[in-house]
C-alpha cells in the first residue's frame, strides 16, 4: 500500500488573486499520457501539479510561488518560464544556474517553484511535473 498523497502545496499570490492546485498521476497510455486522480501516491510515481489562478480584478502582473512537498522532488515544467529556489525561497533562479554547498543545483535540491504572471487575462493555469521519493 502506498503512502497518502502528500497535501496540497501552500500557494502564494497576492489577495486579488484566487489559487487552487490539483495533482494528478502521471500513466503512460497505450498512444499517449494520462493523468488520474490518486489517493495514494508511490515512490517513483510521476505525478503533474496543476496550478490554476484567477483575479478578482483586471490586469495587472503577480507572482505565484509554490513551496515542493518535502516528498516530491521538481521534474520540470513544458515551458521552462519558472525560477526555482533551492534555499527555501531566500534565492531564486533557473535551474543549472543556481549553486548549494559549493555544487550546481540539481532538480532533488528545488524546494519552490515561482512563475512571474503577465497576463491580461482573468484566469489561466500553469503546470509542473514531479517525481515521488
Amino acid at each position: 500500500m502506498g503512502a497518502p498523497a502528500p497535501a496540497r502545496a501552500a500557494m502564494v499570490a497576492p489577495a486579488s488573486v484566487a489559487i487552487g492546485s490539483d495533482v494528478f498521476v502521471e500513466h503512460l497510455g497505450e498512444a499517449n499520457r494520462v493523468l488520474e486522480r490518486s489517493d495514494r501516491l508511490r515512490p517513483g510515481d510521476r505525478v503533474v501539479t496543476i496550478v490554476s489562478w484567477r483575479r478578482a480584478l483586471p490586469g495587472g502582473a503577480f507572482t505565484v510561488v509554490n513551496p515542493l512537498p518535502h516528498r516530491v522532488q521538481f521534474d520540470g515544467t513544458a515551458d521552462g518560464a519558472e525560477e526555482v529556489s533551492v534555499d527555501g525561497g531566500r534565492s531564486w533562479g533557473k535551474l543549472g544556474q543556481l549553486r548549494i554547498a559549493g555544487r550546481l543545483a540539481l532538480a532533488p535540491d528545488v524546494t519552490h517553484v515561482r512563475w512571474h504572471i503577465v497576463s491580461p487575462a482573468p484566469a489561466g493555469r500553469i503546470a509542473y511535473r514531479a517525481i515521488v521519493r
